[in-house]
């Protein structure tokens, strides 16, 4: 895959081509860019296949690269480096979008390469770069980016029913959707929900959303009904905490 790098630090951008040059053999770097607008003009003469993109450069804000391509289609995969806080970070997850944080470390960046390859030729840069901004403008997220096998849907919270673990996917009922299954474990959709408390972990296989509850069944040990007809288990140790929970709503 062909790549550039835009980044506003000469170190920057000196460690990411060694690192690349290193770990990284299916990306030939073309080019590199001190700032956005000579980026951008890079990205239209050389057509790269993913651009390692600074979001903290002086003049121009790496997040503003849609408005400045100038309807030029944004065909490529994006790699944002940061040194963002872990609230923004937040939301480039919840946005699907592919970062790196500074320091830049070689296998994470291994991974985000093997992620950009993987999505190359299935392209929904231009959504996930709008739902990036949204939330970063927005501390109330009201959407998660869900990578599937064809693409990437943009969830609202509100429509997710239930989350269950299978094996290194998660399973993720939808009120709109339906069964969408994405390649993350559930442990990271549990670390990434924990600030909205409609969410709750009432079994290690699955997290519910105490919004679409409908009843709570006290035979065969214990379980709950969701609004989709869904039958969840409880744990024996957090059916006292979740009878608490549900009391209180």
């Amino acid at each position: 895959m062909k790549a550039i790098i835009i980044d506003d630090e000469p170190k920057a951008r000196q460690v990411l081509q060694i690192l690349l040059e290193e770990n990284c053999p299916e990306i030939e770097l073309l080019s590199t860019a001190e700032d956005l607008l000579s980026g951008i003009d890079l990205i239209k003469s050389q057509q790269p296949d993913v651009v390692f993109l600074d979001i903290e450069m002086p003049e121009h804000s790496g997040l503003k690269i849609m408005e400045l391509m100038d309807g030029y289609p944004i065909d490529f995969q994006i790699i944002f480096t940061t040194a963002y806080s872990e609230y923004a970070i937040q939301a480039f997850e919840l946005s699907a979008i592919d970062y790196l944080l500074k320091p830049l470390r070689p296998e994470k960046l291994k991974l985000a390469v093997q992620k950009a390859i993987d999505s190359h030729g299935n392209n929904q840069i231009n959504e996930r770069l709008t739902e990036l901004r949204k939330s970063l403008k927005d501390s109330n997220f009201k959407k998660i980016g869900l990578p599937y096998a064809n693409g990437i849907k943009f969830v609202d919270f509100s429509d997710i029913i239930t989350l269950k673990a299978s094996g290194m996917y998660t399973e993720i009922e939808t009120e709109n959707d339906g069964k969408v299954v994405v390649s993350k474990p559930l442990k990271h959709f549990v670390e990434l929900l924990e600030k909205f408390h409609t969410f709750y972990r009432s079994h290690r296989s699955y997290v519910v959303n105490l919004s679409h509850l409908k009843e709570y069944v006290k035979k065969s040990g214990g379980f709950i009904i969701m609004d989709n007809g869904a039958e969840i288990p409880i744990a024996n140790d957090k059916k006292e905490e979740f009878l608490t929970i549900v009391q209180n709503i």
